[in-house]
């Protein structure tokens, strides 16, 4: 049975898609690094499994059982060793699991890569097939190790000088590159040297357009507790998504600060509250629900992260709530300056006071309709437009 949003494909705008899925008479396979229950990267696959029904997923292990038809999805031979639970262990095998994917026949091959499925290569009929690949980014720890911890150890130093020639030249071996924002495409120009087209993941802009109709009793119950007005910040508790900054900018306004999420950091940032004088309050790990609600309540939704693209922004927009984000990354591109938020090059105190008098006085229906540019349904076309 197919996972429940891979069932809602968009099939409202089958008209729009008639034509390009007619030219769809060739034979394609989707690549995935790995299948998660969750995660930006699963939805993107979602909807090319949904665009292509008749193409097989191939990952390296599949992490998500029950979310495709029965014999859809091929994993790897990793996926029957103790190495499916490690990936950094699984790493050195990687390379050459994807370039021995065995006999196929098929015609062509998208690549939905942040780490290495970009190399996938079959053998047979299918070595030369036409390979499209969606890029994420580069993988991070080589090519950005400022960007990813992993990077930054001795050995992945020296494994990165072998990695960079290797990984270039897998990509140039690509028909076609799209990468996920344009902060991602300079990246890809930078690392693989490859000039890629700009195709937004999708997000379900539907699913925050409206007010939930069924809130459960505890999730009201939170939403009572929490102050009239707030701003807004969630994430993983984790040191790079800055969440920090959102506990300075709730100081700085000087009204109460909401986090949503969950990770190791809480501890650091309930003593820094507590020093800051502001009142932060937490809501672990919120359902679809809540987090739309927490959407709608909020003031502004304030982003401080330097994300690839940044799908939680999107997603505030089309809750019709206004965006505090930096002037660099994806938020950049996603959130326009004076109409659905505020960007600003530095997080401080004067910055964050100007931004949020911008974003209060902004029009909510502009916001609402700003996300709309990232729809599942636009991700759908431009997709359709640029595979076979």
């Amino acid at each position: 049975m197919i996972f429940a949003r891979s069932a809602t494909f968009s099939w409202a705008h089958r008209g729009e898609l008639r034509e390009g899925i007619r030219r769809h008479v060739t034979r394609g396979a989707i690549i995935h690094e790995w299948l998660e229950p969750f995660g930006g990267a699963e939805n993107v696959v979602d909807r090319l499994a949904g665009l292509y029904p008749s193409a097989n997923i191939h990952a390296l292990w599949n992490g998500a059982p029950g979310r495709y038809e029965q014999g859809r999805v091929h994993e790897t031979w990793l996926a029957r060793t103790p190495l499916r639970h490690h990936k950094v262990l699984a790493l050195p095998a990687m390379l050459s699991v994807w370039r021995t994917l065995g006999q196929s026949d098929i015609d062509w091959m998208v690549c939905s890569s942040h780490l290495f499925a970009h190399h996938a290569r079959f053998s047979g009929k299918a070595r030369d097939a036409d390979k499209y690949v969606y890029a994420y980014t580069p993988a991070r720890y080589v090519w950005e190790p400022n960007l990813d911890p992993r990077g930054k150890s001795p050995v992945t130093r020296l494994a990165s000088k072998v990695l960079q020639p290797l990984d270039r030249a897998r990509a140039q071996e690509a028909k076609a590159v799209a990468g996920i924002s344009n902060f991602v495409r300079e990246r890809i120009r930078r690392a693989w040297d490859v000039d890629a087209t700009v195709i937004y993941p999708p997000v379900d802009v539907g699913r925050f357009a409206s007010a939930p109709e069924n809130l459960s009793g505890e999730d009201l119950a939170v939403l009572e507790s929490l102050p009239s007005e707030f701003i807004l910040g969630a994430s993983r508790f984790v040191a790079y998504k800055r969440l920090d900054l959102v506990v300075e900018a709730g100081a700085a306004l000087g009204i109460p600060v909401v986090l949503a999420g969950a990770g190791p950091q809480e501890s650091q940032l309930r003593a820094m509250a507590s020093s800051r004088a502001v009142d932060v309050r937490f809501v672990h790990q919120p359902s679809h629900e809540l987090l739309s609600m927490l959407y709608r309540a909020a003031e502004a939704f304030v982003f401080p992260a330097i994300e690839d693209f940044g799908i939680m922004p999107v997603e505030a927009m089309a809750s019709s709530t206004p965006v505090i984000a930096r002037t660099v990354g994806g938020a950049s591109e996603t959130v326009v300056d004076g109409v659905s938020g505020a960007l600003v090059d530095h997080f401080s105190p004067g910055s964050i006071r100007q931004a949020f008098d911008t974003v209060v006085t902004l029009n909510r229906s502009d916001i609402s309709q700003r996300a709309q540019h990232f729809d599942q349904h636009v991700f759908d076309i431009q997709v359709s437009a640029w595979l076979p």
